[in-house]
């Protein structure tokens, strides 16, 4: 483990904060992100697809003033991590268990950090972490915001999603850009009015400023290698059988990203989980207006204590 950079004016997290190189077993180097806290354990935040580091500053702030450290990662293919295809601005994977060999080289330097670990994943990174949790990852309770355990498509695509992904992998066009993304990433790509992701116009400004004043921060569209892998992935994962531990799970029912479908599902069927319904919050429901945020994370901060 080395010094990486580490944007802290843009990330507005907690005092102490730096991040490091972590070599994967397959040579690859992903970037974490460490603020040090207290001695009540160490929370492991799995951002999504496109996210980085710098954005879960405020998210590490709170767990911080809990008592806790904070780590998040940047998996390989975005934020600063080693990206994969010649345009660095594809979000790309072999395999979405690639994913979990990141997770893997975050150990030795969790190994140093104070017990239990929690987690606290969003997004793509609800689907890394519900693999690292099947896969034995040492987690003693589990958050998981608006987590992709499947994805929302309109009615009748998706079946046409997974023949064009699958086609362009045999044909070796896995590497392109998936139908109606582009390099531009999405904060930069469409307005506050009518976006996807959170109904507070300050937050979408704070998460916008990162990537303009970091470029190197951003990542556009996804291939359709990464599609089809995705797309595996949740179905491989709906198929495994539920890891014993506690998890709480948060979902905006205004959410249009990910399935909502699938996650109730999954809850449902988890002994001991629990799914807490945001009104009007969409899918970041912890960068969501003041209200909502303070909401989602009373309901992390409660659950992570009841260990």
């Amino acid at each position: 483990m080395t010094p990486a950079p580490f944007h802290a004016e843009v990330a507005d997290g907690p005092p102490g904060g730096r991040a490091l190189w972590l070599t994967t077993a397959d040579g690859l180097r992903v970037r974490a992100g460490h603020w040090p806290g207290g001695n009540r354990g160490t929370v492991v935040i799995v951002p999504g697809r496109t996210e980085c580091v710098e954005k879960y500053g405020l998210v590490a702030a709170d767990m911080v003033a809990a008592g806790y450290h904070a780590v998040a990662i940047d998996v390989r293919g975005q934020g600063l991590a080693d990206r994969l295809l010649p345009d660095p601005m594809i979000g790309h994977v072999g395999n979405f268990r690639d994913y979990f060999i990141d997770m893997q080289a975050l150990l030795p330097l969790l190994a140093d950090l104070p017990k239990p670990l929690f987690l606290l994943a969003h997004s793509m990174g609800g689907t890394i972490g519900l693999r690292a949790l099947i896969e034995g990852f040492p987690i003693a309770r589990a958050v998981f915001s608006s987590p992709m355990w499947g994805i929302r498509f309109a009615p009748g695509l998706a079946m046409i999603a997974r023949g064009m992904a699958g086609a362009a992998r045999v044909f070796g066009r896995g590497g392109t850009y998936a139908p109606g993304t582009g390099p531009v990433t999405y904060l930069l790509a469409v307005p506050f009015q009518g976006n996807t992701l959170t109904t507070d116009e300050a937050t979408w400004n704070w998460m916008k400023h990162q990537v303009v004043a970091h470029p190197d921060l951003s990542l556009g569209g996804p291939s359709l290698n990464w599609l089809h892998a995705a797309l595996n992935e949740c179905r491989w994962l709906s198929h495994q059988p539920l890891p014993s531990l506690p998890v709480l799970t948060l979902l905006g029912t205004a959410e249009k990203i990910v399935d909502p479908a699938a996650i109730r599902s999954r809850m449902a069927a988890w002994p001991g989980g629990k799914l807490v319904l945001l009104p009007g919050a969409e899918h970041e429901v912890l960068m969501e207006t003041p209200r909502l945020r303070g909401e989602a994370m009373r309901a992390v901060l409660d659950h992570f204590a009841s260990v």
